[in-house]
């Protein structure tokens, strides 16, 4: 893994700095966009970025349909055809789909050259940036095909919140939120509690970075306490693809799931459950979204989807779990069964 891994929250102003030093005096730059990204970030990016103004930039479909190896070789064609090389850096302007997509092409080409990740969603801003993984979906499956090959820099500006609705800034809240039940149980409460689905300041979303990087630091390739923040993972990619749902949401579902195995394996408290449920439905309902019920047809479609997820081992599903805000176990063995009665009781 590339030692270079670094969070710059000064937004814009912080990446003109550091482009213009002796490391970066050979570079030449491509940015990934897509279409979204294309109208209402890169003109604030190349108006600010003077270097970036000679820049190639290669569009990509919106959302998951750019994360797949299609997608990926188109990328890697246009990068031969222009005559990239081994200075070339990757810039992806975007969420975290264009970022995995783009930090899945910069470790490929040419056996890996750099890129930065310039996140415009919450989403990405708190979790899918950061941290050093890529990927794209293969055979049904998120991000069955990755490597670990963290961006060179991560930018953070907040002026590109100002571009999204407040739906897509839920999808970043409950990663967010995610990040906080398995760490900080202070930070945790503090967003629960907030009054709206935007962060209660730039120092939730620092924060929220902070606790992601010190996790990914203590273990880069996801051997054990990185495991932590799968938490509602194993359940939330299953309900994303099963039901199309936004990332966001189908991990903020995966969570309540995750919760009451929780409840009933490991002591969680039945009141932390009720908050945290009471809190998802009302954010959900404020945005038109119905908190899903799955009856066992539906269940029995997702199972082999929760069998496909990385943390397995064994054939048997193994589970991020919380003992109480800010104490979570990794590896817990849940039963099909488990899963069943866990997912039915969500009505």
């Amino acid at each position: 893994m590339s030692k270079e891994n670094r969070t710059l929250y000064g937004g814009l102003a912080a990446l003109g700095r550091e482009l213009a030093k002796e490391a970066w005096a050979d570079a030449r730059y491509t940015i990934v966009v897509d279409e979204n990204t294309f109208n209402c970030c890169l003109p604030t990016l190349i108006g600010r970025i003077e270097v970036l103004q000679e820049a190639e930039f290669i569009e990509v479909p919106v959302g998951e349909e750019c994360k797949s190896l299609e997608v990926a070789a188109q990328v890697w064609q246009t990068l031969l055809e222009g005559g990239a090389d081994r200075q070339t850096v990757i810039v992806n302007l975007g969420g975290g789909a264009v970022c995995d997509l783009g930090g899945f092409v910069a470790a490929g080409y040419k056996r890996g050259i750099r890129h930065i990740n310039i996140p415009t969603t919450l989403l990405a801003m708190t979790d899918a940036a950061i941290g050093g993984k890529t990927g794209i979906d293969f055979g049904g499956v998120k991000n069955s095909i990755g490597h670990f090959y963290p961006a060179a820099l991560t930018v953070i500006e907040p002026r590109f919140l100002d571009t999204l609705p407040e739906a897509e800034l839920l999808n970043g809240t409950v990663e967010m939120v995610k990040t906080a039940a398995v760490a900080d149980p202070e930070l945790y409460m503090r967003l629960l509690e907030a009054p709206t689905v935007r962060p209660t300041g730039r120092q939730d979303i620092v924060a929220v970075g902070r606790i992601k990087n010190r996790v990914v630091k203590a273990d880069p390739y996801d051997h054990g306490i990185r495991k932590i923040l799968n938490f509602g993972h194993t359940f939330g990619h299953a309900i994303e693809v099963y039901r199309q749902l936004p990332h966001g949401i189908a991990v903020g579902i995966g969570m309540r799931v995750a919760m009451y195995l929780s409840v009933k394996k490991l002591g969680l408290g039945e009141e932390v459950y009720r908050t945290y449920s009471q809190w998802l439905r009302q954010q959900l309902s404020t945005f038109n979204f119905q908190l899903s019920t799955f009856n066992l047809k539906d269940i029995e479609q997702m199972l082999p989807l929760m069998h496909q997820d990385k943390k397995n081992a064994d054939g048997e599903l193994r589970c991020v779990l919380l003992q109480e805000p800010g104490a979570a176990v990794i590896d817990v063995t849940v039963s099909d069964n488990e899963v069943r009665d866990a997912f039915l009781h969500l009505k």
